[in-house]
């Protein structure tokens, strides 16, 4: 099979089989890619004799990144059943939920996992320990021939992924064979990946950004997939000298968590050379680049994988770059394209009532396919023919994309509509803040009053008078978009995916240990308050 012309992920692997290049690494083991196919293919052969073939052909994995769980995706791409990624941070009928939706005949899991399956409903489910001596036999006498399977085409399902479940309950979103294809070979092209290259994948494999955006690259390019069990900001350099990593996916936060750990003089002496992911700050963008002395290539992308926006030069700060073609911003309401953004001589957005709508794909669904067992779900993300993608944002009159928050992150504040997204950015500027979230606790006249948590940077320090100095510093801020209420906390709760939990944060609102200091209902004098006093 040729890697000109790849139509699925086993195209990809079978153009591997015969390669004794390394191409899985975790801890001290490597595997060839000879090797890694060949497993995966033993693996396959083993589940198709437990599947039943009257039913969906769902094998789930509830795995971090383990070399079983990569060789559990291969299988499923080899032997042409469909890999359910399950998210190892679900907890009880939350976890068996998913496990259900997905219609899961068997689930791969390991001795850590096994236990969060104890006691759940999970009937006519087979559960599988992989680090039992009786799955090690049987793959070991399973065949390691790769013929033999199901036929897979380029559209039919490769993976069931779960959304990360920030605004309600996750999908199983069908991703296809097509999409990690396409965004593999996309990457190889972009940033030159060969067979010499090794891509670090610290993200979870049971989400669409490893799969895509790490897994998918290196059997582009026949580069190894080195895995980290899971993300770390302390042993993430030494994860990258010791792989001799030279490319790397993320998703959500994890560039602030690095660089929230103390700047040693050596940092840039390592073998990186590109960081590919999305949802960084400007700021993060450019200091993690300057300190590990590589490229940070920053876009936007959802699990859906139906709306891209892509930075481009001459991207301004604060944007995320220009959209993709058919990608608009439209009002839900009218369901017509939203004016584009005014800014005053400050910088600060004049028409945001006008010109905030939600991020939709005019042309139809992109690369998505749906959510399994949702056709009400995947109804309304289809709604006249559109993808609308739930996160909002504006465009300047040179269609640069601007993100304003989730839909659930409009806030009504003293008559006015307030994004949250802008207050973040302005508030990431103070170089003492790693992280934000700002978010809406309820007026107890009418309304939202605008809260914020910040989490500082290790070392740092930040008090109230200095926070009023910089707010008032800053002219795009608008009177009504100051805090009420700071939050200092020594952590953001977050999905899997690194990405923050407003909906947590906003049902704790001021009842919480951590230090919170409040603003005075007319002024912008900042001042800690006691639980008692809240």
């Amino acid at each position: 099979m040729s890697l000109a012309d790849p139509q699925t992920v086993r195209d990809l692997l079978l153009a591997h089989a015969d390669d004794d290049a390394a191409g899985l690494a975790f801890e001290d083991r490597t595997w060839t890619w000879r090797e890694y196919v060949a497993e995966s293919a033993a693996r396959a052969h083993v589940l198709r004799g437990l599947l039943d073939p009257s039913r969906p052909p769902h094998v789930g994995g509830l795995m971090e990144n383990t070399p079983e769980m990569a060789m559990a995706i291969a299988a499923g791409a080899i032997g042409g059943h469909v890999t359910a990624g399950i998210n190892a941070t679900r907890r009880g009928a939350a976890l068996a939920a998913d496990i259900r939706r997905a219609d899961c005949q068997v689930v791969l899991t390991d001795a850590e996992h096994l236990p969060l399956l104890d006691g759940l409903d999970l009937a006519g489910v087979t559960v599988i320990d992989t680090d039992t001596t009786g799955w090690a036999e049987q793959v070991a006498t399973a065949p390691r021939t790769t013929d033999g399977f199901p036929e897979v085409a380029a559209l039919d399902t490769f993976m069931l992924i779960f959304t990360s479940g920030t605004s309600g309950d996750p999908k199983a979103v069908r991703l296809t064979h097509r999409m990690p294809v396409f965004a593999g070979g996309m990457l190889v092209d972009r940033f030159g990946l060969t067979a010499d290259d090794v891509c670090y994948c610290a993200m979870p494999l049971f989400h669409s950004n490893a799969v895509a955006a790490g897994f998918g690259p290196a059997v582009a390019a026949g580069a190894t997939l080195a895995l980290a069990r899971r993300f770390s900001a302390r042993g993430f350099l030494d994860d990258v000298r010791r792989f001799g990593a030279t490319y790397l996916n993320y998703v959500g936060k994890p560039l602030a968590y690095v660089l929230a750990t103390p700047e040693q003089p050596d940092d840039a002496d390592n073998p990186l050379r590109v960081a590919f992911g999305n949802e960084a700050s400007d700021r993060d963008i450019a200091e993690f680049g300057r300190r590990f002395g590589c490229v940070v290539s920053d876009g936007f992308g959802s699990t859906e994988n139906a709306v891209v926006v892509s930075r481009v030069p001459g991207t301004p700060p604060g944007s995320i770059g220009q959209p993709a073609e058919g990608v608009a911003v439209y009002d839900r309401e009218t369901e017509t394209e939203c004016p584009r953004a005014e800014f005053d001589e400050s910088g600060r957005v004049t028409n945001l009532d006008r010109c905030v709508g939600e991020l939709v794909n005019t042309t139809g669904a992109g690369f998505f396919a749906g959510y399994y067992n949702d056709e009400a779900a995947t109804a309304e993300r289809m709604r006249g023919g559109r993808y609308w993608s739930g996160d909002l944002a504006y465009r300047d009159a040179a269609g640069f994309v601007y993100l304003a928050g989730r839909t659930a992150d409009w806030l009504r504040v003293d008559g006015e509509n307030l994004a949250t997204a802008p207050i973040e950015r302005l508030l990431l500027r103070h170089d003492a803040i790693s992280q934000v979230a700002v978010y809406g606790v309820p007026d107890p006249l009418v309304g939202d009053q605008v809260m914020a948590a910040v989490v500082l940077r290790d070392g740092a320090s930040l008090g109230p008078a200095e926070l009023e100095r910089f707010l008032a510093e800053q002219p795009d801020l608008s009177p009504k978009a100051w805090p009420r209420f700071v939050r200092v906390a020594s952590a953001l709760p977050s999905t899997a995916t690194n990405k923050v939990l407003k909906r947590e944060l906003a049902a704790e609102g001021t009842e919480t240990a951590d230090p919170v200091w409040v603003r005075g209902e007319r002024d912008r004098h900042f001042a800690p308050s006691r639980p008692t006093d809240r």
